[in-house]
């Protein structure tokens, strides 16, 4: 049994390990396949500074700032959006806690001996 695990755990470390491996080959093939390294080609997610010093984001190009995010918050909060699964998953969870927190008292007092 050991052994058997002790070659899994090889396997999927080496699995890792390949997997960074061809990520950064695959990084440095974009690289050469554009010919050129551009450093106007930005990421997904850009911060910088404007001129008054605010910290400001933007995401595949477009500028967002925190009166956006406000506005789409007060938005949802307005629309009073109803989702089955999570009031489904609420009240589960909430009866499983019920039942949980009885079995436990019952179990306390049969301990004790009040029961």
């Amino acid at each position: 049994m050991k052994w058997f695990m002790f070659k899994a755990f090889f396997l999927a470390s080496l699995m890792f390990l390949a997997v960074l491996f061809g990520m950064q080959q695959a990084n440095e093939g974009i690289t050469k396949m554009k010919g050129f390294h551009d450093e106007s080609f930005k990421g997904a997610f850009t911060f910088h500074e404007n001129d008054t010093g605010d910290l400001q984001a933007s995401i595949l190009g477009k500028d967002v700032s925190s009166h956006d995010l406000q506005q789409k918050k007060e938005k949802l909060e307005e629309m009073k959006a109803y989702n089955l699964f999570s009031s489904m998953g609420k009240t589960f969870s909430d009866s499983i806690s019920a039942i949980t927190d009885n079995i436990i008292h019952f179990i306390t007092d049969l301990i004790r001996g009040q029961n």
